[in-house]
């Protein structure tokens, strides 16, 4: 189990999964076009829908900022300054900055560097290790030889996407006739022009008004993406480069060793080859709805349980949410910028790019009880 969906409050994980949801939403394609910028030719939203799903790019890296503002209360230890600045979990709130390199299907490595240190996922080939040089301490797990083969690379343990390109490949997953696909002026992105790929999505019934995906106009790869809330105008989300080269990095990045006096866990083995959980400990799910008014349904393992009222600061904050109830029960109500997130006292957990009154609705659907 991922350090970063550990109780408590699932390590306010529930916008990332709010995101994924509000990235997975479908497409058509509307006739405008890219403009004509003299530094790129002309291209139609059909061109770069085929550009940004055929690209090929096997190495890399860079310097990349995301920003998450996407109205969540004030939360112990994420997005402030200090040692919390270097924590993975701090995505999900603030501005931060990352360093990242891969080479190769099963080589990456990203690092969020904070202002006191930085914490890092590597992974080389089998090998994945997690480490934070604040907390001194380091995770090592080995991927079995089917989920080495399947796992995407620099998939870390975030809540958030940690690259244009995961965030990219999340709202690409499923194009159909949700949303009306456009294109805008061209833009500047890491020093490199690139068009600006625009989805808007056709129902009200979303928090999403649109996401922006600036293409790089030579390499066709992801360089940014923008997610902003209905109406706003500024985005709530957004991941990009600063800086980028299409250069390999030297195998040396990723061979990681705990520097001295670094306490180090020992994961068991990750995938169906290894000796990680079995089935039965691992958490039901069901979709309700489509395209961007999907809400996702989840009841954590047993051994884990959804969070609880109880002590500490984050279950105080846990405490004061509003408490909601209907036909499916009752529970406490998060509700941020481009989210929504329901907490039932039965230990499941519903969150959706949803009005909180959509949500209520869903978690009524009998699709949604997990029994």
């Amino acid at each position: 189990m991922s350090v970063f969906t550990r109780r408590p409050v699932l390590r306010w994980a529930l916008p990332g999964a709010a995101l994924v949801v509000a990235l997975g939403g479908g497409a058509a394609v509307s006739a405008l076009s890219a403009s004509a910028d003299a530094t790129l030719p002309p291209r139609t939203p059909e061109q770069l829908l085929v550009d940004i799903q055929q690209a090929q790019l096997d190495a890399g890296s860079g310097t990349v900022v995301e920003s998450a503002d996407l109205g969540l209360p004030t939360l112990p230890g994420l997005g402030g300054g200090g040692s919390a600045s270097s924590d993975l979990s701090s995505l999900v709130s603030g501005s931060h900055q990352l360093r990242v390199w891969f080479s190769g299907p099963d080589k990456a490595r990203v690092a969020l560097l904070g202002s006191v240190g930085e914490s890092d996922v590597i992974r080389n080939g089998s090998d994945v290790w997690v480490w934070s040089s604040v907390k001194n301490k380091a995770q090592h797990s080995t991927l079995s030889a089917d989920a080495r083969t399947h796992a995407a690379p620099g998939t870390g343990p975030t809540p958030l996407p940690t690259t244009p390109q995961q965030a990219a490949q999340q709202v690409l997953k499923a194009l159909d006739a949700t949303t009306v696909v456009s294109t805008a002026d061209t833009v500047t992105v890491a020093n490199r022009a690139a068009y600006d790929l625009v989805l808007r999505p056709k129902t009200a019934d979303t928090l999403v008004g649109s996401v922006h995906i600036a293409i790089d106009g030579q390499r066709h790869v992801p360089l940014q993406v923008q997610v902003y809330a209905r109406g706003a105008a500024k985005p709530g989300f957004e991941i990009g480069f600063r800086s980028v080269s299409f250069a390999r990095p030297d195998d040396g990045v990723f061979a990681f060793s705990p520097p001295k006096g670094v306490t180090v866990t020992e994961a068991s083995p990750t995938g169906p080859g290894g000796t990680g959980p079995s089935a039965p400990d691992k958490p039901k799910y069901a979709l309700v709805g489509t395209g961007w008014t999907t809400v996702v349904a989840v009841r954590p393992p047993a051994s884990e349980g959804a969070p609880k009222a109880g002590t500490g600061a984050p279950q105080a904050l846990l405490n004061s949410l509003p408490t909601v109830s209907g036909p499916w029960g009752s529970g406490k109500l998060v509700s941020g910028k481009l989210f929504s997130a329901l907490l039932t006292d039965d230990g499941r957990v519903l969150i959706g790019a949803v009005s909180p009154q959509r949500l209520t609705q869903a978690a009524a659907d009998p699709a949604a009880a997990l029994k």
